[in-house]
Parts: structure tokens; sequence; C-alpha cells
């Protein structure tokens, strides 16, 4: 297959995504829109940046949009959880590029009242956070009945131990037969295992071939190695903020995305970036939710180069245009370093992936580029600029 014709997709959707300058399905997208369009409960992998949200949201908005026609009652059909307000937000904003149906965001830490009223105009898809989403269902204000697909996008953030009984707890409360759809740029055998016998409890022991989760996972398009630089800058750990400035100074990014480990650092480090006179932003889940939709939002747009978050960003979050991430730690988790790096590199797109790290980072770090195949070039600054390391003559 290689239009969306091919995929089934109406013309009405197919104008929609032209507009947007989407004339083309990537591989997720061909492998994924029949299964959905079919029903098939699924757990999809695929790198970041392949057009994953499309890839289920354009056969489950138009099985709606022809449902809609013959049923005027507006019950939610589809719920979408996902584990950031910033992902529920780009999600929603997808929704609205190609289609006018009625859709709230549905997302902790704001005013529950005013979700409650929007509720009341019949929304047909809603999308949040699974505790909030769940909260609503206790309070009898979302009426999940009729919801005929649940979405878990970045499934393994969502059934991780962290959140996975709020998940759990959502998918308990939905129909018998309601599809299951999750998806993410890495999933592991555990998430396949817990989502598996979470739907198998919607089954109440009378389980089929119909309840079974399929997995698809789709080959690596290696973007990793072949559309992003891999960058290695030693600092001490004290010294890592002015190395980061002296970076944006030389490199001049058009829009660097930073990641710290600890979010008590970021207003640190926005300011003292700021007071190098260098125009950033911090996003932090501890932030007001306007200041976060802010940061977002004039990042998004350009007005701002430099965006310093934690992972929160990290996890689906999809921006145009990011040229460079710098990493001011080593994650843990290969997952993560994988799911920050891929911040860049999107839709076809090169970028740069710079870890700025300590000596045991460093270390760490030369056994990740082992791990991951990748090709790791060291990096110094020296005289304004972003130079190669001087050997050392014997």
């Amino acid at each position: 297959m290689t239009s969306f014709k091919d995929c089934n997709i109406d013309e009405a959707l197919i104008s929609r995504l032209a507009a947007l300058h989407i004339t083309e399905p990537t591989a997720v997208q061909q492998r994924v829109i029949p299964l959905v369009a079919a029903g098939k409960n699924l757990l999809f992998q695929s790198e970041t940046g392949t057009g994953k949200t499309f890839a289920y949201l354009l056969p489950l908005i138009q099985k709606i949009q022809a449902e809609e026609q013959d049923d005027k009652r507006g019950a939610v059909k589809l719920l979408i959880a996902s584990p950031t307000l910033e992902l529920a937000s780009q999600i929603r904003n997808q929704v609205q590029q190609v289609s006018d149906l009625r859709c709230v965001l549905c997302i902790g830490g704001s005013p529950i009242s005013r979700q409650i009223e929007q509720l009341k105009e019949k929304p047909l898809i809603v999308i949040g956070g699974p505790a909030r989403l769940l909260e609503l269902i206790h309070l009898k204000k979302l009426k999940a009945d009729k919801v005929s697909c649940l979405v878990l996008d970045e499934a393994d953030r969502l059934l991780s131990p962290e959140l996975r009984d709020a998940t759990e707890g959502l998918m308990e409360r939905l129909p018998r037969r309601v599809q299951i759809i999750g998806n993410s740029a890495t999933v592991s055998s555990y998430t396949r295992s817990i989502l598996q016998k979470a739907r198998d409890g919607l089954a109440q022991g009378e389980s089929s071939e119909e309840d079974a989760i399929e997995l698809v996972t789709l080959p690596p398009e290696d973007i990793l190695r072949k559309h992003i630089t891999h960058w290695a800058i030693f600092a001490e750990r004290r010294d890592k903020i002015d190395r980061l400035r002296a970076f944006i100074n030389a490199v001049q990014p058009e829009k660097l995305i930073v990641f710290t480990a600890r979010s008590d650092q970021i207003d640190n480090i926005v300011s003292k970036l700021r007071w190098r006179k260098l125009n950033c932003a911090g996003l932090s889940a501890k932030m007001d939710k306007k200041i976060r939709k802010a940061s977002i939002d004039s990042f998004r747009n350009g007005k701002v180069p430099v965006l310093v978050t934690t992972d929160l960003a990290s996890r689906g979050l999809d921006i145009p245009g990011i040229t460079h991430v710098v990493q001011l730690d080593l994650p843990e988790s290969t997952d993560f370093f994988i799911h920050r790096a891929g911040r860049t590199a999107r839709a076809g797109q090169t970028g740069f992936n710079c870890v700025i790290g300590d000596a045991v980072e460093m270390q760490r770090y030369a056994s990740l580029e082992k791990k991951l195949k990748l090709k790791v070039y060291p990096k110094e600054l020296y005289g304004g600029r972003l130079v190669d390391p001087v050997q050392e003559e014997d």
C-alpha cells in the first residue's frame, strides 16, 4: 500500500491530511490502519517519529464518523489514555486537525468541574490521564457503557508500576467487547503480558481468540543510527550548565530540547541560561498547567528556541523542527535514552543528540554505544566553537 486511499481512508480525511502536507502513509500506518479498522486488539511498536498517532486515529475517526450518521445520541465512543498532559494535548490537536468530532481533554491537576461541564456537551472522544478518566467514571460524569475502543498511547509508561493501577482500573470499567489498542516506541514483554491479562479480565473467564492482543513490531528504520548524529562532551557535574551555555552559543541550534533527570534543577538551569541572555523556557510536572502550556506553545511556535525539561517531554511529544537534543545526564534506562534522542530527526529529518556527562556517565555512554550500535563522536568546546578533541602525540 502506497497511499491512504489504498488503506481505505476516505477522501474527506485524505484532504485534511493533505492540508497538513501528509500525502503518503508511513510504514507503521500501512501496517496498523487495516488492523485497527478490522477491530483487532493490538499492541504495536514503532520508532519515534514514525506516525503512530495517526496510525490509530485515522481508522477510529472514520469509524466514529460513519456511526455518528446513524446515532445522534453523542455517547462517548473512544477513550485515549495518555501519561502526560503534553502528549494528551498533542493527541487532541491531531484529532482536531483531521476531524470536527467533539473531543474533550480530561487531565488531573486541572479543575474537574470544568471537565464535567465539557462532558455535558456529549463528546465522542475523550482524552486524558487514566486516573482522571477513572475518577470521572466513578463520579458517573463520564459514561463508558458505549465506549467501543480504548487506546493506551505510550502503553509501556501507562502500565509501569506508578500508573498501572489506574490504567487497569480504567479497563475494568469498560464494556466486555471494547477494542484495546496500545502503542509505544519500546514495548517490553512485561507490558505485553500485563495488557493481555487486563484484557482477559474483561472477558470474565470467557476469553476467546477475539480477546488475544496481536503484537505488531515494525522493523527498525535505524533512525537512531542513520538520522541522528551522537556527540559526547565531558563535564564535571558542577560545570554542566556552563558547558551547556557554551554549547548553545557555539552551535546556535534552531530548536533545542535539554533533558535533566532532576525536576528541581530546571529552574536553576533556566535562570542561569537567561542570566547569560539565552532565551529559554522550563517544563516539569510540578509546574502549573498554564505555565506548562505556555512553555510548550512558545517552544513549538519558535518564540523560545530552548526548552529545558525532565523525561516528561521524552514520551511521544512531537514538536516539528527540533534540531538538537542535549542530555545533561545519562538516564539509567536505555528506553529513556531512546525516547529522549527521538525528539529530533522526526518525519524523515536529521538531528543531533549530545550527552554532557561526567567520567562515570561517559563510561556508561561508551557501553550504550556498543549496545545500541551507535557511533558517538567526542567533542570539545574551544574558542567558542564545537571541535574534535586534540589528539595527543606519542
